[in-house]
């Protein structure tokens, strides 16, 4: 029998109709039988033959349905992992370049571009929404190399809401990953950056190292492009963790920074890296 968990997300995934993280690539009801029939009629299945009696006639059983995976093992932190990282080791030149709360197919491929053009590895934090409606842009973020972060499904306040819908939160948008890309992130970031005592329990428990960052350029404000390449330039460090977003709303202003402060970083000797695991 499948898993409450996942059949948790699947429920969820049927239901997200009015999340707010719309795809060029998600349709209709395509295909529904919208032929008009008498009151009280039953549909036909579809391509039965009526029998004598005008009735449809019984057709074959399909596959048996395909058996429901284990659940995942989580690895066990210790003490210290359980506490968000807010940069890199300074004695490298290298800086931790990160992508919030998409993906979003206005920004992310222009986003994925630039990295490639750069030779860039950087971690998408992705919402469980949007990742479910985006499922292709996820597997080529993945594809890429770069590493897939949990950033909860519906990009709540967690540090107002009870253990069990922040396990729900966290639990729904890793499974979905994992099913998506084949593995488990080990990397998760509250929204807003507002950890818990629970947020940092539940996922600790789901085996995933909580990240912040030490700098924020505020790109979620829209604060224009100038603004947020002169933050960035400014306050960045070796070991500096980076704060970017390419969902939740107008990302022009991040894309275009983007292609602003990425080349002059590359040609100050910076060199960017994903933490490890």
């Amino acid at each position: 029998m499948p898993s409450r968990r996942l059949l948790l997300v699947a429920a969820g995934m049927s239901l997200l109709g009015a999340a707010g993280c719309g795809s060029p690539w998600s349709g209709g009801d395509a295909g529904a039988d919208t032929t008009a029939r008498p009151p009280g009629a039953v549909p036909e299945a579809a391509g039965s033959t009526p029998g004598p009696s005008g009735t449809p006639a019984s057709t074959p059983s399909g596959p048996p349905p395909a058996p429901v995976p284990p659940a995942p093992v989580h690895r066990v932190l210790t003490e210290a992992e359980r506490k968000p990282v807010n940069e890199l080791d300074p004695a490298g030149r290298v800086v931790g370049l990160t992508i919030d709360d998409g993906p979003d197919p206005r920004y992310t491929p222009t986003v994925l571009a630039l990295l490639q053009q750069y030779g860039i590895r950087a971690t998408f934090f992705l919402v469980g929404e949007c990742a479910v409606e985006n499922q292709g842009l996820v597997r080529e973020i993945a594809d890429r190399g770069h590493h897939i972060g949990n950033h909860t499904w519906t990009h709540p306040d967690l540090r107002h809401m009870p253990e069990e819908a922040v396990r729900d939160e966290l639990e729904r948008t890793s499974d979905l990953l994992q099913r998506i890309t084949g593995r488990q992130p080990t990397w998760f970031r509250a929204p807003g950056g507002d950890w818990s005592a629970v947020a940092l329990k539940v996922s600790s428990e789901l085996g995933m190292r909580p990240m912040g960052w030490s700098v924020d350029p505020e790109d979620w404000a829209e604060p224009g492009t100038a603004a947020i390449t002169e933050r960035i330039l400014k306050n960045v460090r070796p070991g500096s963790i980076v704060l970017n977003h390419d969902g939740g709303g107008d990302r022009s202003q991040t894309v275009a920074a983007l292609k602003a402060y990425l080349p002059v970083l590359v040609d100050q000797g910076y060199s960017f890296s994903a933490p490890s695991n």
